[in-house]
């Protein structure tokens, strides 16, 4: 068993949570799970710091394997950016971030810039295309794309990590699950009753998913050695 702490930026600032994985590492948690929120939940959480920015800070002030949410859509990050951001991090830390969870996003953080907000199936195409690029990129190749808001030509990373992480798949519901099982390299999806999350992780696992990580996401923080 491999027990996480959840840095949760919609609660406190980025400096009050730098110090508090810091301790969570004194008092033996054994990684760090962060999400990529612009918006906290409610007014009354008042925070919402910038993940990419805290994440150098607080993997240098620590020595704890990382996982990460993000979004790759095309609205607040294209996926080259995030694909840089994310070589760039694995490269100064090598093997300490071992995942990134590749949602289809909210409004609540999305809308914000002001480039619209599709239907369901526009997001997950988005996603899968998103996903696509930032493999291709981590692994080194040159990308050009002509997909709406994902355009992308010839681009291409030069600082490369030695070992990427893994690019899972974050889903909630057996319909989803079944439709990334083919392309992502594993789930990442959240505690339910024994029975649900039974469901979703069998879907999983029945429709390209079988042999890959399948965990509620504090879990799967130790897949990528496994």
């Amino acid at each position: 068993m491999l027990i996480g702490y959840h840095a949760s930026y919609e609660q406190f600032s980025p400096s009050q949570l730098l110090d508090y994985v810091q301790a969570a590492e004194r008092a033996g948690f054994q990684a760090i799970m962060t999400s990529d929120h612009l918006a906290p939940w409610s007014e009354r959480q008042g925070n919402s710091g910038n993940n990419w920015a805290w994440l150098g800070a607080a993997m240098a002030k620590t020595r704890l394997p990382f996982g990460s949410l993000a979004i790759p859509g095309g609205w607040r990050y294209h996926p080259v950016v995030l694909a840089h951001l994310v070589a760039t991090l694995s490269e100064m830390f090598p093997e300490r971030l071992r995942w990134i969870a590749l949602g289809s996003g909210e409004a609540l953080n999305e809308n914000a810039v002001g480039r619209g907000w599709p239907d369901k199936a526009e997001r997950n195409a988005r996603l899968e295309a998103g996903y696509e690029t930032m493999r291709a990129l981590l692994a080194g190749e040159t990308v050009s794309s002509d997909r709406r808001q994902l355009e992308t030509e010839e681009a291409k990373l030069s600082s490369l990590p030695t070992k990427p992480p893994l690019l899972l798949g974050a889903a909630l519901t057996e319909e989803t699950v079944t439709w990334l099982g083919k392309w992502a390299d594993g789930l990442a999806t959240v505690r339910k009753p024994v029975n649900e999350l039974r469901r979703v992780v069998e879907a999983f696992r029945s429709n390209g998913g079988a042999g890959k990580p399948c965990s509620p996401a504090s879990s799967v923080l130790g897949a990528h050695s496994r």
